[in-house]
């Protein structure tokens, strides 16, 4: 019997998944609270079955373009009950797909369990915003919500560029408005160039990929407008350091002083798995003060984290203090937090003035 693509992805939703694995010689895994587990009531999948549940979610286009390209990214609807982000892909010579569960409804920042001051960042008129973090580290539900705030109190033209477009947007206070990279245009190079013809206040530009889209997030912001962005590095010094490098050396002294002007916040996010609350974010956050900028200009990115750290007072936060607060409180085992720092002697030193109440 041929297995339903429909009942899957329920039974998906139903477990309270964040992700569905579908693979060749084995049953379908799912990821609850991070740790993968098989589907012990499925069968292992033949490439039939796996072909299968790839007929019932791709259409004939994007049929083609996995078979030249062997992955694509794409998102699908269960009706009104979820969204799904998909990358279907080829391993050994078999089809994969990987499934990423988008929630119908967009959580509120309060919701999230995120920082007071994440609201504040919403009423930013402009300047460059970078949410980053590993892959599955909650960056694109953490934006998500930020636009929502925004669409909800502010009247703006938001538009996004997405591949693939994740959570959808509706119309609020707001008018969203979001473009999806090969269904409504043909490259981020193109959607970019022309997004400054489209009149937005807010950009979100899902992914920075690369060089030019990185010159465009710069570029964007420092005409006037409100520019998101997502980008895989793992602290604010890193992001910085990793947008300066990725231009040629010639340039790097003039990047610098663009991305002082612009830089207004980097978020840098962990999602733990805790008991009372289910996945819970630690983050860092790095404001663009004066102290930043001209670090950023200067090239003295190896100061950054000291910023961060004596600036407490003014909203910023490291990673380490933001997972011993979440210990100290409670809602994150210490095994489970010295897993997300790369620096464990200054969490245990945290931890300790927590204990003494001074954290």
């Amino acid at each position: 019997m041929k297995l339903n693509a429909t009942q899957l992805l329920e039974k998906t939703i139903e477990a309270n998944s964040s992700d569905l694995h579908v693979v060749v010689g084995a049953k379908p895994f799912l990821r609850i609270n991070t740790k993968l587990t098989p589907m012990e009531e499925m069968p292992v999948f033949t490439v039939d079955d796996v072909e299968f549940f790839l007929s019932q979610i791709l259409d004939q286009d994007q049929r083609q373009i996995l078979e030249v390209n062997k992955e694509l990214d794409f998102s699908i609807s269960l009706g009104a009950k979820s969204r799904f982000r998909v990358n279907a892909f080829y391993q050994k010579g078999y089809p994969s797909v990987a499934l990423r569960v988008i929630p119908m409804v967009i959580p509120s920042i309060d919701t999230l369990g995120l920082p007071a001051n994440f609201n504040n960042i919403c009423d930013l008129k402009q300047g460059l915003v970078m949410v980053v973090g590993p892959t599955g580290q909650g960056k694109s539900t953490t934006i998500a919500s930020m636009i929502d705030r925004i669409n909800e109190s502010r009247a703006e033209h938001i538009v996004t560029i997405e591949d693939p477009i994740e959570y959808v947007f509706t119309n609020k206070k707001s008018l969203v408005e979001q473009r999806e990279m090969f269904l409504d245009t043909h490259s981020w190079d193109v959607a970019l160039k022309s997004i400054l013809r489209q009149d937005p206040n807010v950009v979100l530009i899902g992914e920075m990929r690369d060089m030019e889209t990185m010159s465009a997030a710069l570029q964007i912001s420092e005409t006037g407008h409100l520019v998101f962005a997502t980008l895989h590095t793992t602290s604010a010094s890193n992001t910085i350091e990793r947008i300066i490098a990725s231009f040629p050396e010639s340039k790097r002294a003039e990047v610098r002083v663009q991305l002082a002007q612009v830089i207004e916040v980097v978020i840098s996010q962990r999602l733990l798995p805790s008991e009372k609350k289910g996945m819970i974010p630690a983050v860092e956050i790095m404001l663009g003060t004066d102290a930043v900028k001209n670090i950023v200009r200067e090239g003295k990115t190896h100061m950054l984290d000291n910023i961060i750290n004596t600036s407490s007072q003014i909203g910023m936060i490291s990673l380490e203090r933001s997972l011993a607060i979440l210990v100290s409180n409670g809602f994150a085992d210490y095994d489970i937090a010295v897993k997300y720092t790369s620096k464990p002697d200054e969490l245990k030193r945290l931890l300790d003035l927590g204990s003494k109440g001074k954290l």
